[in-house]
């Protein structure tokens, strides 16, 4: 199997271009039509994850966290990133990331840490918007169900837990032909009526240009007439974080004590209970303070995430408990997420689990 075949799996599962801005996700070392002899799964990439996927027999290291986010001026080995590119080119290992894409899609990064806590009702914190389109076509009626399944078929019409979603318009179309044209029907220089539908779908912006060449591969007419529209609509499926329910109401303190279990952490620096018992609970994996005020609007109870400084614990007001768990913790059940979908995907090929525990903070 080539790297490609896994790269390919991966960004089906989380599209690149739902990284955000200042990311660096994708394959950052190797070559896409190397063979793989094996994948190893990782939340950091460093070179003790390079010397331990040599050790176990992977030549693919499939990380959350980029090694490179910008661009290296020279490779002198004088820094670990340096010193980890280099190692894994001299040993043929390639490196792949999979960072704020995972994030951000529904059943990513925080649906895992929401398992972890057996939250229920779960929804994305801060949903996008402006990332959908509406594609409109037109077309001879009787041609309207090849096009529009080819459309959906190519990622079109997917609305929550629906697909094949399309709103359709019987009308007439005109339209006459040159010399130069060959029409499906009516006749070169004659103005011809045909009965067409309008066809109407949404589709994420990353998706458009699949879809519409998929509408004119299915289309009959030499000259497709569509329309391709902004939208303000959020979605629903792709944002940061994630907020959702306690299957019973906790005593605030005693849900706070155990996180310490749940989530494997050796600290839990919180903010005092505004409230005796807690029952949403919103979360964030990695550093999620930029999303206070959203926990805030969304009801929760206590905003679990890691990376808050000091002073932004006072933004809390009394309105809700802040609880930093750490970065690496609220992140760690990432490994076992991509081991699990990798191995769905390729049931004959078992992902590695790094034995590095790549966390840098550590507590006495």
């Amino acid at each position: 199997m080539k790297a490609a075949e896994v790269i390919r799996f991966l960004e089906e599962l989380a599209p690149p271009s739902l990284q955000e801005s200042y990311d660096n996700s994708g394959l950052l070392v190797g070559d896409s039509q190397t063979e793989v002899k094996g994948i190893l799964v990782s939340l950091d990439c460093t070179e003790d994850v390079v010397d331990d996927a040599i050790s176990q027999g992977c030549n693919l290291i499939v990380s959350h966290h980029p090694i490179l986010f910008s661009g290296l001026k020279r490779l002198n080995g004088k820094n670990y990133i340096e010193r980890t590119v280099m190692k894994a080119i001299k040993n043929d290992v390639l490196l792949y990331a999979i960072h704020t894409n995972l994030d951000n899609v529904i059943d990513g990064v925080n649906q895992k840490f929401a398992e972890q806590l057996g939250l229920t009702n779960t929804k994305i914190l801060s949903p996008k918007k402006e990332r959908l389109k509406k594609v409109v076509t037109y077309c001879p009626t009787e041609h309207a169900e090849k096009v529009r399944t080819a459309m959906c078929n190519a990622g079109a019409g997917k609305i929550g837990n629906y697909d094949q979603c399309s709103f359709n318009t019987d009308g007439t179309g005109t339209f006459r032909g040159n010399e130069n044209t060959n029409p499906f029907v009516g006749n070169k220089g004659e103005v011809h009526h045909e009965a067409e539908v309008r066809i109407e779908t949404i589709v994420p912006d990353f998706t458009v240009k699949s879809v519409l060449k998929a509408m004119q591969e299915a289309h009959p007419y030499e000259e497709v007439a569509f329309d391709v529209y902004p939208m303000e609509n959020i979605w629903k499926e792709v944002g940061s974080g994630m907020v959702g329910d306690l299957p019973e109401e906790m005593d605030a303190l005693e849900f706070l004590k155990s996180l310490k279990t749940s989530m494997k952490t050796d600290c839990v620096r919180y903010t005092l209970p505004h409230k005796e018992k807690v029952k949403r609970v919103a979360i964030c994996g990695g550093s999620g303070s930029f999303l206070l005020g959203n926990a805030i609007a969304s009801g929760a109870d206590v905003f679990i995430t890691g990376d808050f400084k000091y002073h932004q614990f006072f933004d809390a007001e009394n309105r809700i408990i802040i609880a930093d768990i750490g970065h690496y913790e609220s992140e760690q059940f990432t490994i076992q997420l991509l081991a699990d979908k990798l191995e769905q995907k390729f049931p004959t090929f078992a992902p590695r689990l790094s034995r590095v525990k790549t966390n840098p903070v550590n507590y006495l």
